[in-house]
């Protein structure tokens, strides 16, 4: 339900234009965000009590703000993967790094998502795009890691009928605006009318009187990676821009570009400050690593997993 007060149709406006910066830097002077560079993070304490999990409260569930910036928060959604994330549960995914049609036919049945890996792989757009041809509709959401945010990226992937794109290195608010201003139709992003197979796809889960460009904004996912010191210390200014649904932490990247192990006190707090800020903009959040999938105080809270367990194998737990 959507809480009086709360709302982000004026920000909706800013994803195309230059106002959607001055905002940003706006918010962050406003709620005290200090940029810092990497080199210059100081981590002495983190670990120790000083950085704590913010309350959660009743009135602003995980991704409210996910839910208000779409055009109609009641729709039923043929992105099941976000349905889910809305409704707070979990989701994991398998992972898909070159074409091999049977395989992803094969296990996506049994996955809330895909995740096609094009920043990490060969893999070309007319590959991923014959996979999901193949067999579309298969049940797991499709969703891209993509090699970078350039317009020519979102827009292919938008055109094969990707519901979904992951973002890596994700370090400002510039970088998660390119992430989300080409995910979504005007009015409120910049996504330009194009051919391809997605509209085709998508198509036979459409109410009745509905197109598939009045549709598709919603049923969007935009997953920003933060993945160093800089983008930690930027979360709260990135999980603000309008059209990121999702702040999921890249663990080992995080790990490796901080110098702190996985299972060290200081970079827990590192993960709590990203979720912080998550949760005070209203949106998602995920880490990457399966580790954080149970035995912290927080598992529950991150929604969105890179692998993990099939459908059947929860059902069967």
């Amino acid at each position: 339900m959507k809480k009086p007060g709360l709302t982000f149709q004026p920000m909706r406006r800013m994803l195309s234009g230059a106002a959607m910066l001055s905002a940003s830097i706006a918010a962050s002077m406003l709620l005290s965000v200090t940029t810092q560079a990497q080199e210059a993070i100081d981590v002495s304490g983190w670990g120790t009590g000083e950085v704590e999990a913010v309350p959660i409260h009743e009135g602003r569930p995980w991704g409210w703000a996910v839910k208000d910036f779409m055009e109609n928060p009641d729709r039923t959604l043929y992105n099941t993967a976000k349905a889910k994330l809305l409704r707070g549960e979990q989701i994991f995914s398998h992972s898909i790094s070159e074409f091999d049609i049977e395989r992803y036919c094969e296990e996506a049945p049994d996955y809330d998502y895909t995740w096609f890996e094009m920043q990490h792989s060969t893999l070309r757009y007319d590959e991923v795009e014959d996979m999901i041809a193949a067999c579309p509709n298969v049940g797991a959401t499709p969703i891209l890691r993509l090699p970078d945010a350039s317009e020519g990226a979102v827009q292919k992937a938008m055109d094969m009928g990707m519901l979904g794109i992951i973002v890596p290195t994700v370090n400002d608010a510039i970088q998660a605006r390119e992430a989300a201003r080409y995910a979504r139709y005007p009015p409120i992003a910049r996504r330009s009318a194009g051919g391809g197979q997605g509209p085709g796809l998508w198509r036979p889960f459409l109410p009745e009187g509905e197109t598939f460009r009045e549709s598709a904004n919603d049923n969007m996912l935009v997953a920003v990676m933060i993945e160093t010191v800089e983008g930690v210390n930027n979360a709260l200014e990135i999980a603000s821009v309008p059209g990121v649904d999702v702040v999921l932490i890249g663990n080992a990247d995080l790990s490796s570009f901080s110098g702190l192990a996985q299972d060290s006190p200081e970079y827990r707090d590192l993960q709590i400050k990203v979720r912080n800020a998550t949760y005070r903009a209203g949106k998602i959040w995920a880490n990457a690593s399966t580790r954080m999938a149970e035995g912290t105080p927080l598992s529950e809270e991150s929604l969105m997993y890179l692998l993990g367990p099939s459908i059947s194998q929860r059902a069967g737990q």
